[in-house]
């Protein structure tokens, strides 16, 4: 029952993200381009293809030749599973405060990471290489009880259990602030 429930909120997590444009927040990224210009007409929902999603055409990632302003976010990361169940996110923007949400997405924790660990941050999802990841990671071992990861960074959003993510995505878990108090 308790992998039944961390898979179901899994997945609930990936839908509720892949309904969000990559600023995040949904609609947002529909809005008209111009003043007077119609926006885009929506799709609906589609479910996750077999590589990245990519940002939209005609935009450069937002980390693709300068780094996000202190407002805008670096990496969320959400974190959940585990025995009790538990959903956790953090969000980290890019003057290199955080904040961790609990899964109702209420403030749980704040803080700031110095300068050293911003930019061991900054190492690591560089490296991690988003756009070459795949959206969904398989094929590592089961681990019963274990943790599943949803990563956004970059106009790109990559998931996967504990076992199955690619180390790159390993660098950038032990570069982040704890996902408990």
């Amino acid at each position: 029952m308790r992998a039944f429930r961390a898979v179901a909120g899994a997945v609930l997590g990936a839908v509720v993200l892949a309904g969000c444009g990559p600023s995040g927040s949904v609609g947002v990224d529909n809005a008209p381009a111009t003043p007077g210009q119609a926006a885009p007409a929506p799709t609906g929902p589609t479910l996750p293809g077999p590589g990245p999603t990519p940002a939209p055409s005609g935009a450069a990632s937002p980390t693709a030749g300068k780094p996000p302003s202190a407002e805008e976010t670096l990496v969320r990361v959400t974190r959940s599973g585990g025995f009790a169940g538990q959903t956790h996110t953090l969000v980290v923007k890019g003057d290199g405060s955080w904040t961790r949400l609990d899964r109702e997405a209420k403030p749980e924790g704040a803080g700031k990471l110095s300068e050293a660990e911003l930019a061991e941050l900054r190492t690591a999802l560089r490296e991690a290489d988003f756009a070459g990841l795949p959206r969904i990671a398989t094929g590592g071992p089961t681990i019963y009880d274990g943790f599943f990861y949803t990563f956004v960074h970059g106009g790109y959003e990559v998931a996967g259990g504990e076992g199955s993510l690619a180390p790159a995505l390993r660098e950038v878990l032990e570069a982040l602030p704890s996902f408990t108090q």
